[in-house]
């Protein structure tokens, strides 16, 4: 499994460009609020639907992917899931329709990243591999962490020595 670092680096390269930098840093939380709205408009069959639905569980498996590159992008990635789901369930609670409210706003947040890309001139990562349709939520995280001197490897690099 690549490092944290290598996703990054690798996720990078096609975002040089100012205005495709400023379009992922708007939109790219948008997709992830989103993306968990329209998992939340699946029927779940067990528990409230609430907090427990397709959304919290699939969270769950990107939060395992994440303390996987890092412990530190692990717990970053983590409370911004647990916000992004406690935000869709503020909008159920507030009567909105979340599945036409996510379906809408997802699909103009996409229209501006491949306008983002378009001015890159690259295509989109995950076209290479769809693993980075996880990493793009991360590299915005790991720049924020520079900024505060948060390190991104070294607990996972602990990790990978105690399982060799």
């Amino acid at each position: 499994m690549r490092t944290a670092t290598e996703w990054f680096e690798l996720y990078g390269q096609s975002h040089t460009n100012g205005t495709n930098k400023l379009i992922h840093w708007i939109c790219i939380p948008i997709i992830l609020l989103n993306t968990l709205g329209l998992a939340a408009s699946i029927p779940f069959p067990w528990g409230d639907g609430l907090l427990l639905n397709w959304a919290s569980i699939g969270a769950l498996f990107a939060v395992v992917f994440y303390f996987r590159l890092s412990w530190t992008i692990g717990l970053g990635m983590t409370a911004i899931a647990a916000t992004a789901l406690a935000i869709n369930a503020a909008l159920v609670t507030a009567g909105v329709p979340l599945l036409w409210f996510s379906l809408a706003v997802f699909f103009v947040a996409w229209v501006f990243q491949f306008i983002g890309h378009k001015v890159e001139g690259k295509k989109p990562s995950f076209f290479q591999d769809i693993q980075f349709l996880l990493v793009g939520p991360a590299w915005l995280l790991q720049f924020v962490y520079k900024k505060l001197g948060v390190p991104i490897e070294t607990w996972a690099a602990g990790r990978e020595a105690l399982t060799r």
